[in-house]
């Protein structure tokens, strides 16, 4: 990004002031700001034009301010409506001035890892950029699309959804190629209520797939399979050989090809016949993208593989949950060769009224999983899925806690285990077992 003021006013058709000023960046945290941003004043929770001092200390080159507060005439800034929506309308011209193929991936679980796996695979054979952390909302998207490099012949970018209406403004700002919604669980049903509203919401994705585009859809999904788009479906999923899991990677042919993944879990096949399918249709060699994904950036706490200072395997995946990703990641679990496995399982979030039954329905995947010990955290765990599991577990095997005593599982799980036994550990963000997860690696 290399823009002037003047420049960045005609694109927003915003008033400018000090317009001579060049921005190589672009910040809406006055903390993180750096030397040559563009420090975007946001407002939402806070007021983002309470920050524009700080972050011209910090090495501001301008500022994009709304017209109803009052900026000091001798600041570099660009005046705008409304400055979110001048932020997405920047991003989009830039989108469109780089002109890279788009990969858009959205869905209730998976989204993060397959776009990790794409990027993987579209970097074998091109110039590949992908969404940052977890940058996949009305900011992060447009941040995204600001901050790729010129040169970027693929943007890989996420797009998350809690709410009908988003994907249609996301999916219009990328412009994408190829879209993929990875599947369909029970993420935000306690705002979507069904299944079916779930999944009309993800397929807003194509509202800015291009006519000539392609959706990537699983195989075993009719929600999606039967979906009405006018654009071009394929399927991904099937057709799958020779499936073997160790305590560390999955192997599994297709296309006559043989690949090994760094991830455990069906649900990651599945996860990585989406990015190889996008890749197929981006001409990328199936040798070079099984070379990719035997080692990519895999982004924090999805399904990550670490160990204890006593070298007990942990498997952490607690950034999201829901009743469909639990049975996938206890499904895995049962089939990993270990003498002792344990699994901390945290409250699922945003289930709304079918919050009491869809943990309550967790006891039977909890139970045939075969684990030695169980550890729930926070209210919904403990209310509705402990009494029945109390069912088969003595005290000695089965434990709980409130969110606030994760100081007390973290000093219960430290000594918990041997060399080569597993923990998994899965929750909602909202949680912080992260924080657990943190301490037992120290």
């Amino acid at each position: 990004m290399n823009y002037s003021v003047k420049k960045i006013g005609q694109i927003l058709n915003a008033t400018t002031q000090i317009d001579s000023k060049i921005v190589t960046g672009v910040s809406f945290d006055s903390r993180k700001v750096k030397s040559g941003d563009l420090f975007v004043a946001l407002v939402a929770e806070n007021d983002g034009h309470d920050y524009v001092q700080q972050a011209l200390t910090k090495g501001a080159t301008a500022v994009l301010v709304d017209d109803r507060h009052q900026i000091d005439s001798k600041i570099p800034a660009i005046i705008v409506s409304d400055t979110l929506l001048a932020l997405q309308q920047l991003g989009e011209y830039r989108r469109h001035q780089i002109n890279p193929k788009v990969v858009a991936i959205t869905g209730s679980n998976g989204k993060t890892t397959t776009k990790d796996m794409a990027s993987a695979i579209m970097g074998s054979q091109y110039k590949t950029f992908k969404t940052p952390e977890n940058f996949n909302n009305e900011i992060g998207v447009p941040l995204t699309l600001l901050t790729m490099p010129d040169d970027t012949e693929v943007l890989v970018v996420e797009l998350g959804m809690d709410r009908p209406g988003q994907l249609t403004t996301l999916s219009e700002l990328v412009s994408q190629d190829i879209a993929i919604i990875t599947m369909i669980g029970e993420a935000h049903i306690e705002f979507f209520k069904t299944r079916e509203n779930i999944a009309k919401a993800k397929l807003e994705i194509t509202k800015g797939l291009k006519s000539q585009g392609t959706l990537l859809v699983p195989y075993d999904e009719p929600l999606l399979t039967n979906a009405q788009v006018k654009q071009n479906v394929q399927t991904f999923g099937q057709d799958i050989k020779d499936i073997n899991s160790s305590s560390s990677k999955t192997i599994f042919t297709y296309q006559n090809t043989r690949f090994a993944i760094p991830l455990l879990g069906r649900y990651n096949i599945m996860n990585a016949l989406a990015a190889i399918s996008a890749g197929i249709l981006l001409h990328i060699e199936l040798k070079n993208a099984a070379e990719a994904l035997q080692h990519f950036d895999l982004t924090k706490n999805r399904t990550e593989q670490l160990t204890t200072s006593h070298g007990v395997n942990l498997i952490s995946d607690v950034y999201n949950s829901n009743p469909t990703a639990v049975a996938a990641v206890l499904a895995t679990l049962k089939i990993i060769p270990a003498t002792h496995k344990y699994v901390v399982l945290g409250d699922m979030l945003e289930l709304g009224e079918q919050a009491a039954s869809l943990h309550a329905c967790l006891a039977e995947t909890v139970i045939n999983a075969n684990v030695d010990g169980v550890y729930l955290v926070g209210p919904l765990m403990n209310k509705y899925l402990y009494p029945i599991l109390q069912r088969r577990f003595d005290s000695a095997h089965l434990h709980q806690y409130e969110t606030d005593q994760l100081a007390e599982l973290i000093k219960d799980l430290q000594t918990l285990g041997e060399n080569g036994d597993v923990i998994l550990l899965k929750a909602s963000h909202g949680i912080h077992l992260e924080n657990v997860v943190n301490a037992l690696v120290k």
